[in-house]
């Protein structure tokens, strides 16, 4: 048991004897007997010296009884009988039981501290494993998710005139549900506003989902060098155009979803910008902009 249980059951043992000596001794003081006090000397003087009434006062006094005093005997020891022996070794038995039930139950507490500290470490492990699984399918989900991507084809019927394209080069289906485009004349690129402004215009005409296959593509705004002329409001403006003084960009942006989420998914966004080069008999149109007009979600 160690030193540490040694001294516990030494400290029991005394405790245990304490009971039985105080049970001696009371036992001693309750076998002696009262003892009479002695008959002081000054009484008898008093009855010598005082005088003789009457006859029938005499003879009581001659009639008391003499005063005798008796000694206690010496105590004996106390006689620990065999019940008492019984009874002593069966509290040691029990305070020995009950010290090794506490042992016992201290060490199984122990256990069940290293097992939840175990079971903790285990559900910290699988709570790691279980993040990196989600992100793991997170990243699955989204390389199998569309992507829309915007180009700018030149016209093949007509000279100087050009079609910006939206193309999935995701790996399901697409629905692109909104599509909207804007023009700003401005001396350079670093003039646009810092976000895209789209003020609210009213359709002639409900806008028709188009699902995009993987690969597939669809026009999405149609530019040549005639619409110039209309979004200039005077002839200076389109001369500054004409010299390069000022430029004029396109931009838009595509909201779409992917076919394999949920539909009150959030919907994924492309936003595009162009700038358009006007030259003196051939035109173009390239991708430019801020990074803030061409960014995808």
């Amino acid at each position: 048991m160690g030193v540490k249980g040694l001294a516990i059951v030494a400290v029991l043992w005394i405790l245990l004897q304490v009971p039985l000596a105080v049970a001696a001794q009371t036992g001693n003081h309750a076998g002696a007997k009262p003892q009479t006090p002695p008959v002081s000397s000054s009484s008898s003087g008093d009855v010598a010296n005082s005088t003789p009434g009457t006859e029938n006062e005499g003879i009581a006094r001659d009639l008391q009884p003499p005063h005798i005093t008796v000694a206690n005997p010496p105590s004996a020891q106390p006689i620990w009988s065999l019940h008492e022996q019984i009874a002593w070794a069966a509290n040691l038995v029990l305070v020995l039981l009950g010290y090794a039930g506490i042992m016992m139950a201290v060490s199984l507490l122990k256990k069940i501290a290293r097992q939840t500290a175990y079971a903790e470490t285990a559900a910290d492990a699988a709570a790691t494993s279980a993040q990196a699984a989600l992100l793991s399918a997170q990243a699955v989900l989204h390389s199998e998710r569309p992507w829309i991507l915007i180009t700018v084809e030149p016209s093949r019927s007509l000279e100087n005139s050009f079609t910006v394209m939206a193309t999935n080069r995701g790996r399901t289906p697409a629905r692109i549900i909104e599509t909207t485009d804007r023009n700003k004349i401005v001396i350079d690129e670093k003039r646009l506003p810092g976000t895209p402004e789209y003020k609210h215009l009213e359709r002639s005409a409900p806008f028709t989902p188009i699902i995009l296959l993987p690969g597939e593509f669809t026009a999405i705004k149609p530019f040549s060098r005639d619409d110039v002329k209309g979004l200039c409001d005077s002839e200076e403006r389109f001369k500054r155009i004409e010299t390069w003084e000022e430029k004029v960009f396109l931009y838009g942006k595509v909201l779409y979803r992917d076919l394999i989420s949920p539909a009150d998914s959030q919907a994924h966004e492309t936003n595009w910008c162009c700038w358009y080069i006007h030259g003196r008999q051939n035109s173009g149109l390239v991708i430019a902009g801020p990074p803030e007009y061409n960014s995808h979600t």
